[in-house]
């Protein structure tokens, strides 16, 4: 019973404390008599937005002053016949050389048909008639400084149309300078420019 007593005691102090400790931070002065102080009253000034983005830019057309003239010229439309194409002189090219001498070879390009050739060098006639087999066959020319033409004229068409032929062309050290093969038909030339630097 004495312990009851001691905890029943500190409860009801700890309660009288509590209920004192509230009544003492209470406060008396707020009541009626408070006034709050009024806020001073200013105008309100809206500044006006400006955008800070600008219009579209002005665009300015380009104009040339003068035209230039058109002096272009449209070609006529000729008419391709693939079956003539070798009615024409043919161009087998220009080739440089250091060489002192060059080594020209040719045989028939397709089948071997009895094309017959004539070979000219510098205008000059070296073989009057040629007739162009299987296997090569060819001629050495003395190179003269600066240009050399070999012209390969065609004396027939042989069986098969057009004159065909394979040539290559060597020189002196036995090196290819150039191979190639012409189309032509009967009576046109197909030459070669060998260039002794």
């Amino acid at each position: 019973m004495n312990q009851y007593t001691r905890i029943m005691n500190r409860i009801f102090f700890l309660i009288l404390i509590i209920g004192l400790s509230v009544q003492g931070y209470s406060q008396n002065e707020i009541g009626t008599k408070f006034k709050a102080i009024a806020p001073k009253s200013k105008e309100v000034k809206i500044k006006p937005v400006v955008p800070s983005i600008a219009g579209p830019p002005t665009v300015i057309p380009y104009i040339p002053s003068v035209f230039p003239e058109n002096n272009f010229k449209v070609p006529k439309n000729e008419v391709f016949v693939g079956a003539k194409a070798y009615l024409r002189n043919q161009d087998l090219g220009i080739y440089k050389t250091n060489s002192n001498t060059a080594k020209v070879e040719y045989r028939d390009g397709a089948y071997v048909d009895g094309d017959r050739i004539r070979i000219y060098v510098n205008y000059k006639v070296i073989d009057y008639d040629v007739l162009l087999e299987g296997d090569f066959k060819g001629f050495v020319v003395q190179l003269e400084k600066g240009v050399n033409r070999i012209d390969f004229e065609a004396l027939n068409e042989g069986f098969a149309a057009p004159n065909t032929a394979e040539f290559k062309v060597y020189d002196d050290k036995g090196q290819l300078i150039s191979t190639s093969q012409w189309n032509i038909g009967q009576g046109y030339m197909a030459t070669i420019i060998v260039d002794k630097q």
